[in-house]
């Protein structure tokens, strides 16, 4: 039955059998019969016997309940089917489930007969062979098969029980299936009849809506039509619109024009206007350069006294440092010490200066709050509370006594003037130390007047922080009021989540109301301009805002608000959509503060809040115009005009207007101080000394410009100058300008709240022209900005003047002719007669065409000017002309008839010559082969203010000048590097002339000579360029060395000569290359012998290499920085442990002396220990450099000297003689760039150190490149030593741009041995080189086990005990061990399978696995059965024996493995065990060391045990070895040897007694036995010895046999039976 509930769930089979009679009781209700009985009856009643009406009204009654029928029918019909087909579907796997298992069990059953049979086979066979063991064992197989067909029969059975049930239950399914197939036909005919009348209403449907669509159709054509003639209708009146709007735009053109022209004159008159304010300003700033001129004076003059003061300051500190070392002491530290006192003097200058400066604002401040004080007692209602407390004045003074401790002089008050000063500072870090009891406020106001004091003296009761002290009482454990922290959050939790309940959404007519349930009126609440101490009350009116009714709750207010705002409101309950209800709101305000929040409402609909905001008195300050427009006004006229400066707010303050022009006075304290805060200690005497001297300046002088401090001591120092810091601006006094537009009387004075002043500008042109002003407004308010305006006037000049008063020809050259137009205005309204005059000293230069000439009213008159500079000018104009600046300023006068006063105006020109310069003017090449190219540099230089142009013209073939071929502009006294290069064609001396011509045709000459030589050798190629080469990587180029020289006629071609000298002999030549020092290129053969009409073959390498020394340099860095860390680190750690010591800075201090120190040491000890190459820190900095390299060009010239005859024949003939002349250069074009493939792995190192690897062993490294390039790249590799212990394991074949990939390699060495080898990685862009390195080393260990055999002695059976013993690691490699035992090997079956070992003789038994444990582990255990020993470290071992019952022969082997291959060491374990407590070992084995398989019977009853016991037999054998008759022999001796085990268990005896009978009878045959009983102690060992000598009467022939009871008693009673047989032998 289990077995069917597992193949069939309960569920299936009683769930579904009875489902199937459920629905076939249900298919056979009689109910679906009498539904059709009346339908039956009434179509097989006559037709006649009714009338129509009734039988109309049968028919449609018949044709609704076949209707209805039918419906209920069809739906009921595909949940019947579609339930029995799953039921049928779930039973039909069921059934198959079924017959598989049925199948596997038949299966089953008839492979347990087979084995049956074969059981039975095996059972008579092996009682024929009389194997007791086999046969219970095969007997019991047979038991166990008989067991499982029995089973398999009874699952059979319930299978089939299953199966026939499953059966049946689909029969039953069939049957219904077939009871529903005419219901299904019937059905599906009535569903076919249904489908015919639905294509029957679709046809109909179809035509009327074909009909409809008709229609609509007609109805589109009809609006199409209407649209068509409407946009017509449109299209004409639009084109009527557009030609009226053309005709309007032609009209507007022409009024536009008009419009145009007039604004277009206005701009002109403006341009103009503007033109004559700019020259009116050129006199201005003429003025203003004379002033730059005269302090660059000045600052030359700083700048030359700062220079020779440092210079002075160093020949001191020479001369200090030469007498301290010779003296013998350390100037860098005395020099050191010396700037740090420095500095320490000036941070103590500064400190009391700045103590200084904090006084005296201090008291300032105490003045200003005693005002204040006496202000607010008396708005204060309770003013003696206020009394009884101390004075800010006396707590202000007391705190001024602790911070001025201990100074000899005080500061003196300041003057009361300084309180009302319009440049009051802002405050500075010293309002900060003010103690918090004085001012409280906002630090950022600078208006001492705002400030409110009336706060109490505590701050911390005002902080919302603080907590009140809570004085204990004798309940300790009563909660505070209002609970704990705790409970008011729980209660807040609480009321958050009630308030949440209560709101609700508010639908009404399907709409949610969404956004403020309440409007308030007003929508801000804003009490601006409050006094501390009043009350103010505002009314606010809430309307409900929602769709319906709503409530309204008040929460309150802000957290900050609550101590100044209450709210009075009554709740009016339900509140109707537009109903409203009034808020009273009364701010009495504690703190002169602005505050801003809101206070809370809570209504049906959700939260909202009406903002408040409470604002104090401050002042709002404008004028009513920015510009103010003067119009024009003649010369000596003077107007004025009204400012108005309003405050709309409610603060008063004092104001005064200023020039903008004018800054404010800064005081000289303040400015040192300003300066101190910005820069170093050693800066603020210099500073102080300049501000001195130009506040000295200032009283002095009326005319000082703007200086710039820094900037005069960037030049001090040689530094370059830079503005962005903080510049001392010394005002610049008003200048003519500034006295033509002025303020009137009222310039300063109180402005009260709600309420402006008038103050008057005067307008007093002195000077014609546009003049505007910029005045601002200051305030001692500082939270007021300076409010800024302009004031603008046109001053009108007499009738007659000039436009332009100054005439500027800009740069003009001697003997040029230039022009240009003077005109001339008149505002008269009559003709005016003119006279031109030129002062006598230009007449022979410039000219004024006409001399004489009228202009009419109202006009302008032209007149002609003409300049032609001579070269006289210089000294016939000395007046007007200045030869250092070549400026030229002549006055020119306009005589106006019947005025006296003339009109004048100045022509300004700079004339300059037109000479270019070449230097130098004469070259000399010197000599130059016919392969070579001489540059020489020649510089022209043009003498001239405006840029020429120029040219080399008619070169020679053999003669180039670079850039541009000798052409070209030189700028203004500039000076062009030009290259003259010289290639000469054949030998011969060379001499000629360069010509250069300006643009005015003006000619300079350069003359050259050279001298031509034609060397006897020649070079195939005088020029390399390499390819860009990766660093390390190389690079190859082939060039030949050719001696063409054949012969000495020079007449058929060109000779080797030197110039006009004799011809070089024919025959062999020789040549050597020079190369530079440290260069990366090498020549192969750099020197070599060329014969006539031969050549040689030269080849050319470049390698670029990092600099050596710029690597060591790079990896002392590193070195260095890692040493700060250290020292950074350890200082923290010691900050750290010590917080209360010295401050990090001054630790820090103390830190940068030592590590300077430190460092210099250092770097001199590392530069003594050069860094090796294969050092980590040289290999780490390389590639390091190398990753970082930029790239780099360099260019090379080898010269390779040529001499006649052989260099072989050097040493016989001496020296060969190298003319100069007849060298050879060689150009090499040596670009590098970075490796395309970078190392990424071990810090970018190329070489890869696999260490020490066990010989046989691999040791494995992954070397990560990647592709730096923009490129993929194609990688090849080279070829690895096939027999080297080096392999490629993963290769790649392609290297994408910028991607990173690994290379596995391996090193497995054969023998102790060191091994190096490289791997080339190469691509089309270079090759990558990786050194290979790795040592292969012998594992080699020590046992501390003697003979390598661990014997544990005798154990109680089921006990244990251990034994340790050590193995040392004698290599330099850390190897990793396992152990493991004989016993538990996968190889032991393997043996157990072969004969036994007691079958064969003793001196051929191998076995070393003895006997073992019944239950199936292991007797002997060790620990640690693996791990790693370090290099020349040691590992202990404990073997435990643990043996399950006795037997003496326990043994096992265990193998040490290193590495998981080499078998280190074999220590043979061997134990025994006994049942009891004594033990007698030694004798002759009588047995073999194999348990037998017989079953040793055991008795739990002593007595019994005793009756059975038999008599355990030791054999000793004594041989009596007799070599000589004459000589007595040594006895034969044997020895036995009793023992007690140490055992844990309860043993009423803790010792073993043996007793040796018979000994009288064994002393007669000639054995002695000592001793012959004892005692032996728990853990102890006796030995029993035993001698013999043949007794007189013994027969050599016949050996001696006798026995004895040797008798233990301990736990229990042993008794041993001892066979002594001696016999005499004549040999060993």
């Amino acid at each position: 039955m289990e077995e069917r509930d597992r193949l069939f769930p309960e569920e299936g089979l009683l769930g579904n059998a009875p489902l199937v009679e459920d629905e076939k009781d249900e298919l056979e209700d009689p109910e679906f019969e009498v539904e059709a009985l009346p339908l039956e009856a009434e179509s097989a009643a006559d037709p006649r016997g009714c009338c129509p009406e009734r039988e109309q009204k049968a028919d449609a009654d018949k044709r609704k309940k076949t209707a209805d029928g039918c419906k209920a029918q069809a739906s009921h019909l595909p949940k019947e089917a579609a339930r029995l087909d799953r039921l049928r579907e779930g039973k039909g796997l069921l059934i198959q489930e079924a017959r598989a298992k049925l199948q596997a069990c038949r299966e089953r059953m008839r492979l347990i007969s087979k084995q049956q049979e074969s059981v039975a086979a095996e059972v008579a066979a092996e009682q024929e062979a009389n194997h007791i063991a086999a046969v219970g064992r095969l007997q019991a197989v047979s038991r166990r098969l008989c067991t499982e067909l029995e089973n398999e029969r009874d699952l059979q059975a319930k299978i089939l029980a299953t199966l026939k049930e499953s059966e049946n239950i689909m029969w039953h399914i069939e049957i219904q299936e077939g009871q529903l197939e005419g219901i299904r036909e019937s059905a599906q005919a009535q569903a076919e009849a249904a489908r015919k009348r639905l294509q029957v209403r679709a046809a109909e449907r179809l035509g009327k809506e074909k009909e409809a669509r008709g229609q609509v159709e007609r109805s589109r054509l009809l609006r199409a039509r209407r649209s068509a003639y409407l946009q017509k209708h449109r299209l004409q009146q639009r084109q009527e619109l557009v030609e009226d709007s053309r005709r309007s735009h032609r009209v507007a053109v022409k009024f536009l024009q008009a419009s145009l022209g007039r604004a277009q004159e206005r701009v002109r008159q403006q341009e103009a206007e503007s033109r004559k304010h700019l020259r009116r300003r050129m006199d201005a700033v003429l003025a203003l350069k004379k002033n730059i001129t005269a302090n660059r004076e000045t600052l030359r003059k700083f700048q030359a006294w700062g220079q020779a003061k440092a210079e002075l300051a160093e020949q001191k500190a020479q001369a200090r440092k030469e007498e301290i070392l010779a003296h013998g002491g350390d100037a860098f530290k005395h020099r050191f010490h010396q700037r740090r006192r420095q500095e320490l003097e000036a941070q103590k200058c500064a400190f009391e200066e700045e103590q200084r400066l904090r006084k005296r604002e201090i008291v300032s401040r105490i003045l200003k709050e005693e005002a204040a004080e006496e202000s607010r007692k008396r708005r204060l209602l309770s003013p003696a509370r206020t009394a009884a407390r101390p004075t800010l004045r006396d707590r202000t003074w007391g705190y001024i006594a602790k911070v001025c401790a201990g100074k000899t002089a005080t500061a003196a008050p300041c003057d009361p003037a300084e309180e009302d000063s319009f440049a009051h500072p802002k405050n500075s870090h010293l309002v900060k130390c003010i103690s918090s009891e004085s001012v409280q406020g906002d630090p950022r106001n600078a208006n001492w007047e705002d400030i409110t004091l009336a706060e109490p003296e505590i701050p911390g009761l005002w902080n919302e922080g603080y907590k009140s002290c809570q004085v204990p009482t004798e309940d300790m454990d009563r909660k505070p009021v209002g609970g704990t922290k705790t409970d008011k959050n729980m209660l807040a939790h609480t009321l958050e989540r009630l308030r949440d309940g209560v709101i609700h959404k508010q639908v009404v007519s399907g709409r949610e109301f969404k956004g403020c349930p309440f409007n308030s009126k007003p929508k801000l609440i804003h009490f601006k301009d409050f006094d501390v101490g009043k009350v103010y009350k505002e009314t606010v009116t809430l309307v409900n805002a929602s769709y319906t009714i709503n409530y309204c709750k008040l929460e309150g207010v802000e957290r900050h608000l609550q101590d100044f705002v209450h709210i009075d409101f009554d709740p009016p309950g339900p509140m109707s959509a537009g109903m409203s209800c009034e808020v009273l709101v009364t701010f009495k305000p504690m703190i002169n503060k602005d505050l801003e929040g809101s206070i809370l409402f809570l209504a049906q609909t959700g939260r909202f809040s009406v903002p408040l905001k409470c604002s104090t008195k401050k002042c709002s300050l404008s004028l009513d115009k920015e510009l103010l427009d003067f119009g024009s006004y003649v010369v000596g006229e003077t107007t004025s005009r009204i400012i108005t400066l309003t405050n709309i707010g409610g603060l008063g303050t004092t104001f005064k207007f200023l020039p903008a022009s004018e800054a404010c006075d800064i005081d000289a304290s303040q400015l040192v101080l300003k300066y101190s805060s910005i820069f170093t200690d050693e800066d603020r005497g210099f500073y102080e000394k300049i501000v001195s001297s130009f506040s000295e300046q200032q009283l002095d002088s009326n005319e000082s410009p703007l200086v710039d401090v820094p900037s005069q001591r960037g030049l001090d120092e040689g530094h370059p100058t830079e503005s962005d810091g903080v510049t001392t601006l010394v005002t610049i006094p008003p200048n003519e300008e500034l006295t033509e537009i002025s303020l009137g009387k009222i310039t300063e004075g109180e402005i009260g709240p709600f309420s402006s002043i008038k103050v008057p500008i005067i307008f007093a042109p002195v000077i014609p022209g546009a003049i505007q002003t910029r005045f601002k407004v200051m305030f001692k308010n500082h939270q007021c900005p300076t409010l800024y305006f302009r004031a603008v006037g046109v001053a009108v000049d007499v009738p007659v003047w000039v436009p332009k008063p100054s005439i500027d020809l800009k740069i003009c050259m001697y003997d040029r002719l230039y022009q240009d137009a003077i005109l001339i205005h008149s505002r008269s309204k009559s003709a005016l007669r003119l006279k031109l005059e030129v002062c006598k000293e230009l007449r022979g230069h410039m000219e004024l065409l006409p001399e004489t000439g009228y202009i009419q009213a109202l006009a302008s008159y032209s007149v002609q000017l003409k300049f032609l500079p001579r070269h006289s000018l210089p000294e016939d104009a000395r007046k007007y002309f200045d030869k250092e600046s070549r400026v030229l300023e002549a006055p020119m006068t306009i005589w106006v008839a019947d005025q006296i006063k003339p009109v004048g105006f100045t022509v300004h020109a700079i004339v300059t010559t037109s000479d270019l310069e070449l230097s130098p003017s004469e070259v000399d090449f010197g000599y130059c082969t016919i392969y070579e190219a001489i540059r020489t540099p020649v510089s022209l230089c043009n003498r001239s203010l405006l840029p020429q142009e120029f040219g080399f013209v008619g070169l020679p073939k053999f003669v180039d000048i670079q850039p541009n071929d000798g052409f070209g502009t030189i700028l203004p006294l500039d000076t062009l590097e030009l290259d003259v290069i010289f290639q000469p064609t054949k030998a011969k001396v060379y001499s000629f002339t360069l010509t250069c011509k300006s643009e005015i045709n003006r000619c300079f000459k350069l003359t050259c000579r050279a001298v031509g030589v034609h060397p006897p050798l020649e070079l195939s190629h005088y020029q390399i360029k390499f390819a860009a080469t990766p660093l390390y990587d190389m690079s190859l180029a082939t060039l030949y060395v050719i001696n063409p020289h054949l012969s000495m006629t020079s007449l058929t071609h060109s000779v080797p000569r030197i110039g006009s000298q004799d011809t070089c002999p024919v025959g062999p030549t020789s040549f050597q290359f020079l190369l530079p020092p440290d260069s990366p290129v090498t020549i192969s053969p750099s020197v070599g012998t060329v014969l006539p009409g031969k050549r040689c073959l030269v080849q050319v390498a470049f390698r670029p290499v990092l600099p050596s020394e710029l690597i060591r340099q790079q990896a002392f860095q590193a070195l260095m920085k890692d040493m700060e860390s250290k020292s950074l680190r350890k200082d923290m750690a010691t900050q750290k442990k010590d917080p209360k010591g010295q401050p990090l800075s001054l630790l820090r201090l103390q830190n940068r002396d030592r590590l300077l120190q430190a460092s210099t040491s250092h770097s001199l000890e590392l530069q003594r220990q050069d860094l090796k190459f294969s050092s980590n820190e040289y290999q780490v900095a390389q590639a390091t450099l190398t990753r970082s390299f930029q790239g780099k060009f360099d260019k090379f010239v080898v010269p390779c000297v040529v001499a006649s005859g052989d260099i072989q024949d050097q040493k016989e003939m001496g020296p060969l003689s190298f003319s100069p002349h007849n060298t050879l250069y060689l150009e090499l074009w040596c670009p590098a760039v970075a490796p395309s493939i970078m190392v990424t792995s071990d810090k970018g190192k190329t070489v890869s150190n696999f260490g020490d690897v066990a010989v046989g062993h691999r040791g494995i490294k992954k070397v990560s490149i990647q592709n730096i390039s923009h490129e993929d790249l194609a990688v090849e590799f080279s070829l690895l030593n096939p027999n080297g212990p080096f392999v490629l394991l993963k290769r790649i074949s392609k290297l994408p741009a910028g991607e990173t990939q690994v290379l596995t390699l391996s090193f497995c060495p054969r023998e102790s041995m060191m091994a190096q080898e490289t791997l080339d990685i190469i691509t089309k862009r270079g090759t990558l080189s990786l050194t290979l390195i790795g040592m292969g080393v012998a594992s080699m260990t020590t046992c501390s086990i003697e003979g390598h055999i661990l014997n544990m002695g005798y154990v109680i059976a089921r006990e244990s005990v251990s034994s340790s013993f050590k193995l040392q690691n004698n290599s330099s490699l850390p190897i990793k061990f396992s152990m493991h035992l004989d016993s538990v090997s996968s190889t032991r079956r393997e043996n157990q399978q072969q004969l036994p070992q007691f079958l064969s003789s003793p001196a051929q038994r191998t076995e070393v696995v003895g006997t073992q444990n019944h239950s199936g582990q292991s007797v002997f255990s060790v620990f640690p059965v693996e791990g790693v020993m370090d290099p020349g470290g040691a590992q202990d071992f404990t073997v435990t024996f643990s043996p399950d019952h006795e037997s003496p022969y326990f043994s096992d082997r265990l193998q040490v493995l290193l590495l998981e291959k080499k078998v280190s060491q074999q220590i043979l374990l061997k134990g025994a065990a006994r049942e009891h407590m004594m033990f007698v070992e030694g004798g002759d084995p009588l047995d073999v060391p194999v348990e037998s398989l017989t079953v040793i019977p055991t008795y739990s009853d002593p007595e019994h045990r005793e009756e059975t016991e038999e008599l355990k037999p030791i054999l000793v054998t004594l041989d009596y070895i007799q070599l000589d008759t004459d000589t007595p022999a040594p006895p034969a001796t044997r020895e036995l040897h009793v023992g007690c085990i140490r055992t844990t268990q309860l043993s009423p005896k803790k010792t073993v007694e043996f007793i040796l009978d018979s000994v009288a009878s064994l002393q007669h045959h000639g054995f002695s036995i000592e001793p012959s009983r004892g005692v032996v102690e728990r853990g102890q060992t006796k030995t029993i010895s035993i001698s013999w000598m043949p007794p007189a009467n013994f027969d050599p022939d016949h050996p001696l046999m006798v026995s004895a009871l040797l008798q233990l008693k301990g736990d229990v009673k042993e008794t041993y039976k001892v066979f002594f047989i001696a016999h005499v032998v004549t040999s060993p």
